[in-house]
């Protein structure tokens, strides 16, 4: 209890006894209806889950008497109260433009802008707040560093190295710089494991290549590159490094300056923040020396006929009206994680992790991609997986229509890796850290009802 108590002392404004109203909604044709969560005291002082769950509203609530259990956290995580108080706060108190006004709404809106760009690069351990660049979201922050680094740096006969499980969003912007101008793209492929091959990568970097395009945590195989030893050989060979760390900024401590990466992504809304924001990291001297990616108000210091001049970064990478209150509410996620501790969050996602692994890994005729946590150093808290002769979209349809379970299913905008494992689509079940052990053993008695009433009807 002492655990709960502290994390309720963080956050005065819960969801508990804070007057918020969750209506009821319908879908399908089914009829959600609203549940009362418990209070602190009647939760069991036991898992990171138990104690942090009762901060998100969404998630206490029923489909047809079955209970929510939400394990699509690899698209999107939920928001806890706080969060949602931090938006509604902003837009009913102090909405106003940032940067541009003397007044004082806009005073307190840019206070509280630049405060959470503040947090966010303490957050990831940036040497100077002006390495965070708020964009739309990873993808935009992807498209920035091809289109104002890749085409200014990049000719033909250069090398663009990137792995087969990357995101589509770290692939398709670097295919537009090669289209453009004649690099070549070149991809590593898997271990026997089911593991990007790091010691293909190593072979095929050569003077030639110019950037390396990485995840740091797969969201399809759940598996971690290191990250600090491709900088080096990266470094090596002169090539840049670019990192998609979506999976890992949410789930575990990243230190920018220890893992040396030339530019590094994330998306708000993996990470209990708003969606339509995300942030670039790159160091002060690297955007310094990058054209704008997008041209108007605010990335200007002065605008004549014919031309203009460029402000510093971050501002030249900011055109226009940002995400002001989607940004501000990042910074009040960024607090909610910084009170757990990112430290205890991860420790508790590898064992939840590890549990949703063997649980899955028991059911007949599944088959699980990606290593097992016994031949990996790290597994993150997902499995993407198929079941022998069922479809995996029919698998999430019955999941979420009988058992109020919600998975993904699809090839989780990741094509060449499922063409790489032989497979179309694969069922995707992935957790946070406000999920628990018991959701676990509720998804997989839902699975096994599954498969029998799909597979009974053949």
């Amino acid at each position: 209890m002492a655990a709960a108590a502290a994390l309720h002392c963080c956050f005065p404004g819960s969801a508990i006894g804070g007057g918020f109203i969750r209506p009821s909604s319908s879908r399908r044709g089914r009829h959600a209806a609203a549940v009362v969560a418990p209070s602190r005291e009647a939760e069991p002082a036991a898992s990171l889950g138990h104690r942090t769950r009762v901060d998100f509203p969404i998630l206490h609530q029923e489909f047809d008497g079955a209970k929510l259990v939400y394990f699509d956290n690899g698209a999107t995580s939920q928001k806890p109260y706080s969060v949602m108080k931090t938006l509604d706060e902003y837009y009913r108190s102090y909405n106003s433009n940032v940067h541009r006004g003397i007044h004082a709404l806009s005073a307190k809106a840019t206070n509280a802008y630049e405060g959470a760009r503040r947090k966010v690069a303490n957050f990831v351990n940036a040497a100077d707040s002006r390495e965070i660049v708020f964009t739309r979201n990873a993808t935009e922050a992807i498209n920035l560093v091809a289109y104002s680094w890749g085409l200014s740096n990049i000719k033909q006969g250069d090398e663009i190295l990137l792995t087969v499980a990357e995101h589509h969003s770290a692939i398709v912007p670097w295919q537009f710089v090669s289209q453009k101008t004649g690099a070549t793209l070149k991809y590593v492929g898997l271990t026997k494991e089911e593991a990007p091959d790091i010691e293909q990568l190593k072979g095929l970097l050569s003077n030639k290549t110019k950037i390396v395009v990485v995840h740091h945590v797969s969201n399809v195989l759940g598996s971690m590159l290191p990250i600090e030893e491709i900088v080096t050989w990266s470094k090596g060979v002169g090539a840049k490094v670019l990192v998609d760390a979506c999976q890992s900024v949410p789930h575990m401590p990243v230190d920018v300056q220890k893992l040396g990466a030339d530019f590094l992504v994330a998306s708000s809304h993996k990470m209990c923040g708003p969606t339509g924001v995300g942030f670039m990291h790159g160091t002060f001297e690297m955007l310094s020396s990058m054209e704008p990616f997008l041209g108007g108000g605010e990335m200007i210091a002065d605008v004549f006929n014919e031309k203009s001049t460029y402000a510093e970064p971050p501002s030249r990478f900011e055109a226009g009206t940002p995400a002001i209150g989607e940004a501000i509410g990042l910074g009040a996620a960024i607090d909610y994680l910084s009170c757990i501790g990112m430290d205890q969050i991860h420790e508790y996602e590898k064992e939840l992790a590890t549990y949703l692994y063997e649980s899955l890994i028991s059911v007949p005729n599944v088959r699980i991609y990606g290593p097992a946590p016994s031949q990996t150093d790290h597994r993150a808290p997902l499995c993407s997986f198929n079941v022998e002769n069922v479809h995996p979209t029919d698998i999430a349809e019955i999941l979420d229509l009988q058992h109020g379970v919600a998975i993904r299913s699809g090839h989780h905008c990741a094509q060449i890796l499922h063409r790489t494992l032989g497979i179309n689509a694969s069922a995707r079940a992935s957790l946070h850290f406000y999920n628990t052990k018991e959701e676990v053993d509720v998804f997989i008695n839902a699975l096994k009802d599954t498969i029998h009433f799909l597979t009974s009807q053949h």
